[in-house]
């Protein structure tokens, strides 16, 4: 009697637990985030968690594109006896649109993760050629929402960089340097692509510590790397272009450097069952009902800078397919906007203090207010100056242009639809002094109309050398800059190009300090790129103005990751090894 009590108070504790998800709401709805932790909801599931995504023409085969997915926050080197690793019973998968035309997904990479004990008899992770939970993988792919298809069926999933005598030693550990485990790990599906999954260094730097505190970044040596030293999980898939292009064809048949046919989108994400139930006899975990995404990522801090805390768990439970239309709000008069203007908040963040928006840009159209909520360009709806160009009614002006969005000019369009080569999203360079909408020196086309979040690349850029003597970190912002001031290209209007044409935010290399790039761009600097100055611009003079060099000359402080990158595939650094952690880094 007491056994069959036992039994049943068991049973009852699991139907309590199973009712309490289904009924109050636990793993039953679309609780996502995405980068390190910043909404509140995935920040308890970090197994889930997307942290960075990447996508880049690959510097050791540019026929080739590479696309990393990052996973699990802040991973301690030394986090044992239990090291983080891929979650079982999550899919984790990585997206790719490469046609507007079409619904969802052309191209859907899933990668599910499975684990073994091969010696329960033992609290280390790894003893005598054994690993405890040793995990293998599946990629399946599924191409124009068809079925899903093995290309790897048993994946090897590198273990945690423990130490010396768990990974070298050959009598007591695995007898393989970290580097010959990683190289091993490095699978070529059925399709063609090269895949490692498994722990890297964080590929991520930024002081977040300077950026959380009310924006108070730092430079120099106060500046914190908030990222150093920790791993990540990352997934790593090197495709042939050809294989992403949506009519197969290989780089070498674009048509020039800026083909709107080579424009791919890329977006991460993770899903896990509806229903998790655990067993109170076992402690063990399963899982059922539909799969729902819990982890969502795209353009990189989307959702850290520009979606305010009381809509970040709704914004994650989206995809780029079926975003709410009344976000846009976020990108059209963002908040970060506030504390880079004179007239609003401006003066309360210091940090902040070269970067300042554009109220009274002087044009021959008259002076354009970018502040928050003021008009922007929408003063030019419907003006027969947008003829044939981006802002045209008959074209994209309708989305464009909005009264009192002042940003849907420019923050909008780099988070949701791609820019493209049209005026006036080309440099000033040769463009009429003062007139923005006049034909200038193209620099940009990634221009993907699917309205939503997701990375955007230009396949047919050919990059840029990363021992390149004009290489940069500032991405396309660079780009710009050489094309207007350097006269190796400012000298005409013909597309040629531009070193770091190749960076973010067309694509994100791992070298790019995307969060200089960003709140460089929330301060205006794109706008200024093609012909919209600074308020102490005066037509017909240098546009090289003190506000526009401030701009430029900004810092967030950490501006390279701690440790670079390797050369060659999958690019991102070997793991912080646990035992050496304090003492030699590496």
């Amino acid at each position: 009697m007491k056994k069959n009590s036992r039994l049943l108070i068991k049973a009852c504790a699991a139907l309590v637990i199973a009712l309490s998800i289904a009924f109050f709401g636990v793993d039953t709805k679309p609780l996502e985030a995405s980068s390190h932790r910043e909404a509140p909801l995935i920040s308890e599931d970090p197994l889930a968690d997307n942290t960075d995504l990447y996508a880049f023409r690959s510097p050791d085969d540019t026929n080739t594109v590479t696309i990393i997915a990052a996973y699990i926050p802040i991973e301690l080197p030394q986090g044992g006896p239990n090291y983080d690793s891929f979650g079982e019973q999550i899919r984790y998968e990585v997206h790719v649109k490469n046609d507007a035309t079409t619904r969802g997904d052309d191209i859907t990479y899933r990668f599910t993760f499975t684990k073994v004990n091969e010696d329960p008899t033992t609290f280390f992770n790894i003893r005598l050629g054994k690993q405890n939970l040793k995990t293998t993988y599946k990629c399946e792919k599924s191409v124009k929402g068809g079925a899903f298809t093995t290309i790897i069926a048993t994946g090897i999933v590198p273990p945690a960089n423990i130490g010396p005598r768990s990974i070298d030693n050959a009598t007591v550990g695995l007898g393989k340097n970290y580097e010959q485990l990683i190289t091993d790990a490095i699978a070529t599906a059925t399709t063609g692509e090269r895949i490692f999954c498994g722990p890297s260094d964080d590929p991520f730097f930024v002081d977040l510590g300077g950026i959380f505190d009310l924006g108070q970044t730092r430079t120099g040596r106060a500046a914190r790397d908030g990222v150093s030293g920790y791993n990540v999980h990352s997934i790593a898939i090197k495709v042939p272009i050809s294989g992403l292009q949506k009519a197969a064809k290989p780089v070498t048949q674009a048509a020039n450097i800026l083909d709107s046919d080579f424009v791919i989108g890329v977006w991460a994400s993770a899903s896990r069952y509806q229903t998790r139930t655990l067993d109170p006899a076992s402690g063990k975990e399963t899982g059922t009902g539909n799969w729902v995404q819990v982890s969502r990522l795209g353009m990189p801090l989307t959702n850290e800078a520009v979606i305010p805390i009381g809509a970040k768990d709704k914004w994650n439970a989206l995809t780029p397919y079926n975003e709410d239309p009344d976000m846009e709000k976020y990108f059209t008069n963002p908040e970060l906007g506030l504390y880079m203007d004179n007239a609003l908040f401006g003066s309360a963040v210091p940090a902040l203090s070269a970067l300042r928006i554009q109220r009274a840009s002087p044009t021959v159209l008259g002076n354009v207010d970018f502040g928050n909520t003021k008009n922007g360009l929408h003063v030019l709806f419907g003006h027969a100056a947008t003829k044939g160009t981006a802002l045209d009614t008959a074209i994209f002006g309708k989305y464009l242009l909005r009264a009192g969005q002042p940003r849907s000019v420019d923050i909008l369009p780099i988070f949701y639809t791609g820019v493209p080569n049209l005026a006036p999203y080309q440099l000033a360079t040769g463009k009429t002094a003062g007139n923005p909408l006049s034909a200038g020196k193209p620099f940009i086309n990634n221009f993907l109309p699917t309205f939503g979040d997701m990375l955007r690349l230009n396949m047919a850029v050919p990059i840029t050398p990363r021992n390149h003597p004009k290489f940069s970190s500032l991405g396309i912002v660079q780009a710009a800059v050489l094309g207007l001031t350097d006269t190796v290209y400012n000298k005409s209007t013909k597309m040629e190009w531009i070193p770091n044409m190749d960076g973010f935010p067309n694509g994100r290399r791992l070298e790019d300090d995307v969060t200089r790039i960003e709140l460089q761009a929330v301060s205006g600097v794109a706008l200024a790129a093609v012909g919209l100055w600074y308020d102490d611009y005066v037509i017909g003079q240098s546009p090289l103005t003190p506000k526009l060099l401030g701009v430029l000359g900004y810092t967030a402080g950490v501006e390279r990751n701690d440790i670079g990158f390797k050369p060659a595939f999958p690019f991102v650094q070997t793991p912080w090894n646990g035992y050496n952690y304090h003492f030699k880094g590496r």
